[in-house]
């Protein structure tokens, strides 16, 4: 028998060894989170599983799990059902859902790529929004979680964008993403994950299972948002194109089509009304009630001057 499973410690030894303070300690007793240590005359004896379940709240808690939710998953460990699938389905969701590779930049680096002033103000909105990470004792270099994004931003500026505008257009797709990402994860838990979730923490076999479907799933949102993208943009790319270009009237339509040039105003009514997957169908339908409705004005207006002149005769 090793020495560690073995070992007993009083509780500010225990402390030392974990990490936790005493005060700490004795809370997690108080929730149940702890087992309560052998009584000794008159001292408690903590043993090596105390300081093993101290090492395990820890981890959680940096996971970001609650409490509540950690003495869930340490009850079903207690009672049999593992704790080591749930952790690597954990660490499976909580790994990078990209390849790229965080990267470092100088501020003159920084400088140079938008336009070589220093720009206070963008520096603060970057830092604000993620796209630069300081770093601890080093005021002249930062960490770039997305290469990519700091790209698209450099070009965007040098094609003549000012910082303030890129800065406010990354705000809003990203709170249109994270819309995006919250339905898919919603749709994928109801329709794939629930029955893992549905009687409490997973068995380590049902863990093992959901992250393995986490790994075919995750590339899904990706590839879904990039082929919508594609055709989103097609579609009002052609249309600017229109409004911009046409000037003295709508441009001519095919034979048996009719044309409709709306203002750029409309069209985002239109959008907020019934949604971007909609917008041509709702046009076409509004433009098809529009035409029916003007042809029978026009032959009621006919059917009234032929009743009059027929009158008159």
């Amino acid at each position: 028998m090793s020495e560690q499973s073995t070992a007993e410690y009083r509780i500010e030894d225990l402390a030392h060894h974990s990490g936790a303070t005493v005060r700490t300690i004795r809370a997690y007793q108080d929730r149940g989170l702890l087992p309560k240590p052998e009584r000794r005359g008159r001292s408690n004896v903590y043993g090596s599983a105390h300081l093993t379940r101290l090492r395990q709240i820890a981890d959680l808690l940096e996971r970001g799990y609650t409490l509540a939710s950690i003495k869930e998953l340490l009850e079903a460990w207690d009672t049999g059902r593992g704790l080591g699938g749930v952790l690597g389905l954990v660490a499976e969701v909580q790994g990078p859902w990209t390849d790229e590779e965080v990267a470092r930049i100088s501020r003159k680096e920084l400088e140079r790529r938008f336009g070589g002033a220093p720009d206070e103000d963008a520096f603060a909105e970057a830092v604000e929004l993620g796209v630069l990470e300081p770093i601890p004792g080093r005021e002249d270099e930062f960490l770039v979680p997305s290469p990519q994004e700091l790209s698209v931003a450099a070009e965007l500026h040098a094609a003549g964008v000012p910082l303030s505008a890129i800065a406010g257009h990354l705000r809003e797709v990203r709170e249109q993403v994270e819309h995006i990402a919250s339905r898919f994860l919603e749709f994928t838990t109801e329709h794939v994950f629930a029955r893992f979730l549905e009687h409490g923490p997973p068995t380590d076999a049902d863990a093992a299972e959901a992250a393995a479907l986490v790994r075919r799933l995750r590339p899904l949102a990706r590839q879904t948002l990039d082929a919508e993208l594609a055709r989103a943009m097609q579609m009002f790319a052609t249309l600017h194109l229109q409004q911009h270009l046409v000037a003295d009237g709508p441009p001519p339509a095919e034979e048996g089509r009719t044309t409709v040039t709306l203002s750029a105003e409309t069209m985002r009514a239109v959008r907020r009304l019934v949604g971007v997957g909609h917008v041509d169908a709702f046009v076409h339908a509004a433009t098809e009630r529009e035409l029916q409705a003007r042809t029978l004005d026009d032959l009621a207006a006919t059917h009234r001057n032929n009743t009059h002149i027929t009158q008159r005769g």
